[in-house]
């Protein structure tokens, strides 16, 4: 008895003594309990879901659902939070309207979770064998409130906003028939299965709930398939709708380079992890571009003079060798800190400067190689790349790792000042590291082991099998090591994990080339200015402008940083003469020989200043320069295997 008297006495003080300690002012509140987590069991029944997405006019995707149920009682349905490829929690929810649960014809009532938002609570009335659901989706009609996914010519839709899902199971054990009604005429294209069309509905067969999610369809009135693989292991299509039907018109030499696409990438990679593989390939200015990564397929939309001005658009033609090299990475082999089992459990990036920023190298790599760049402009475009980040000087502060949480922090909306905060660095710098680690390994072997070791071993493993392999740093590391000995850990920790204030661009001095900058930009910068609608003068004023002359970007540090400017003002004048493109870059050219500044009248809100610019650089615009006397491995990077 007397040690429990004793144990009880020390409770009680104890809980005295933290009485007398708690500050005046209220305590928290009580959380309420988490929403159900997901089991790796199957979920019992087919849901369905049905939408219309005939309203073009508003832009309205109308939603019917059915969820079978085995139970009467409390039950969770969710509404998908964390999207793939996003690496963010910003699921459309704000676009969801008129949300109704029903059973027997008899609405149920619901309540959203006041912590967890994206999920709704219901009560199952006895009974019932099924749950309906019904939702309109409000896509954006305007830009300022997001991508515009409909228009009178095409549509893009995207299963993940468009569907919701019972908790308490992984997205892979519920099993969903999903079907569509299209505007008449209009043709469709998905990595889905059709099942059939009746009533003017097209069904599909039946997916988990993971693929439906991974598995966008796009639709238009003007449409084309090319078939990029005929007789290959697994069909692969280039599915093209476009705002005007002259805009399909791809010419026999683009038609091979896209098939040369898929060669190239069996060559590096030794494999392919899907049963079928579609490029979702939509090219308008009304429609949003998009870029989004999917295992069997990707949604890759672009400028709608794609194929018709090829000459002028290097800068729009790495989008699908960069979302086709992620059915190997990102999808197939993916972060294992990244991926989980549903929607609602939130995603974890510290991996994305393999998981994209591999990605972005390879992209490049297989555009040189496919012939969709030629080796000029895959230098070009290396270079614009190699410029942006030997002037990123947050790299003084912030390393490349916690960049992988961007997506999370800023949800990709614009920042003031990029070049000092960083955004998403691990895509491009993550790009520089692994051109770095490429050299080296063939440096290092004399020519005879590369990262496309790498590549083959890494993303090659299972050949024809799409269920995903997650890795971990040490992984890659691993990898790395078989290919070439070496003390990777060190290397990757140094150049992505540490603040690290050296540009990394040891792989272009290994690869032979150096970055220099001329009075003349390459073809592949000014392409990028014009699809950008942009005049860049990053490199010698520091700023860059928009199309109506607002400033959109300045250079931390930079001449018009220490002027005083930042984003958000308007040119209005150069020298007391109306701002004009050519006039200003005509302005910096002269500014050269001597003499006053350079004097900008700007307009910020309702006020105007004269700025005053001592610059006088002249224009700088960034290209590669080869290092006599050393091998050119860059070349031999972007040459096509055979």
């Amino acid at each position: 008895m007397k040690p429990a008297l004793f144990a009880c006495a020390a409770v009680l003080c104890l809980a005295g003594s933290a009485a007398a300690q708690t500050s005046p002012g209220p305590q928290p509140f009580p959380m309420p309990p988490r929403t159900e987590a997901p089991q790796d069991l199957p979920y019992p029944g087919l849901l369905k879901v049905t939408v219309d997405a005939t309203d073009t006019d508003r832009h309205i995707f109308r939603v019917h659902e059915t969820i079978p149920v085995a139970k009467a009682g409390p039950m969770t349905v969710l509404y998908p939070q964390w999207l793939p490829g996003n690496h963010a929690a910003n699921g459309p929810m704000k676009n969801i309207g008129g949300v109704v649960f029903h059973a027997d014809g008899k609405v149920i009532p619901w309540m959203r979770d006041p912590v967890e938002v994206f999920a709704f609570h219901i009560d199952v009335p006895q009974g019932a064998t099924s749950i309906d659901i019904d939702f309109d989706f409000l896509s954006a009609t305007t830009g300022d409130q997001g991508r515009i996914v409909m228009t009178p010519e095409m549509l893009s839709l995207q299963w993940i906003s468009l569907a919701m899902y019972p908790a308490g199971h992984f997205a892979r054990r519920i099993q969903i028939e999903p079907s569509v009604r299209f505007p008449e005429g209009w043709t469709n294209f998905s990595a889905l299965e059709t099942a059939g069309v009746e009533g003017g509905v097209t069904r599909f067969k039946a997916v988990d709930f993971d693929t439906l999610a991974d598995s966008p369809m796009i639709a238009g009135r003007y449409a084309r398939q090319i078939e990029l693989d005929p007789g290959g292991p697994a069909p692969v299509r280039l599915d093209v709708i476009a705002d005007r039907p002259e805009l399909l018109d791809a010419t026999p030499d683009q038609v091979e380079k896209h098939k040369a696409l898929v060669q190239q990438a069996y060559k590096l990679y030794g494999s392919h992890h899907y049963n079928h593989y579609d490029f979702l390939f939509s090219l308008s200015d009304r429609m949003g571009g998009s870029g989004l990564e999917h295992h069997r397929s990707s949604e890759d939309g672009t400028i709608p003079d794609y194929f018709t001005s090829w000459t002028k658009t290097p800068s729009a033609r790495d989008l699908l060798p960069h979302e086709y090299t992620h059915s190997w990475n990102g999808k197939f082999r993916r972060p294992a800190d990244l991926w989980t089992p549903n929607f609602n459990v939130p995603m974890r990036g510290s991996l994305l400067w393999v998981y994209e920023g591999q990605t972005q190298y390879w992209g490049f790599v297989l555009s040189g190689r496919s012939g969709l760049l030629s080796k000029q402009e895959s230098l070009d475009a290396l270079a614009a790349t190699a410029a942006t980040y030997a002037s990123r000087i947050g790299r003084e502060w912030r390393p490349v790792e916690d960049t992988t949480d961007d997506p999370v922090i800023a949800s990709r909306r614009p920042i003031p000042w990029v070049s000092f905060q960083r955004s998403e660095d691990y895509y491009s710098e993550g790009q520089l590291v692994w051109l770095d680690a490429d050299t080296l390994i063939r440096e290092k072997s004399g020519g005879k082991r590369s990262l496309d070791d790498f590549a083959k071993s890494f993303f090659g493993v299972e050949n024809g099998s799409w269920t995903p392999v997650t890795y971990t740093f040490d992984d890659v590391v691993a990898a790395l090591n078989k290919v070439e000995p070496y003390d990777w850990a060190r290397f990757l920790n140094e150049r992505i994990n540490e603040v690290a204030p050296k540009p990394p661009l040891d792989g272009l001095a290994r690869g032979g080339w150096k970055l220099v900058y001329t009075e003349t930009p390459t073809d592949y910068f000014k392409s990028a200015e014009a699809r950008r609608k942009m005049t860049d003068l990053t490199y010698s004023l520091g700023l860059a402008l928009g199309r109506e002359a607002d400033i959109t970007a300045v250079q931390w540090g930079g001449p018009a940083f220490k002027a005083g400017l930042a984003v958000g003002g308007k040119l209005i004048a150069v020298n007391g003469i109306a701002y004009d493109s050519d006039r200003l870059k005509e302005t910096i050219t002269e500014a050269k020989k001597g003499g006053p500044p350079i004097s900008l009248l700007i307009k910020a809100g309702d006020r105007y200043r004269t700025v005053d610019i001592d610059y006088h650089g002249g224009l700088r615009y960034p290209r590669l320069e080869r290092i006599e006397g050393t091998p050119d491995l860059l070349s031999a990077i972007y040459a096509a295997k055979r």
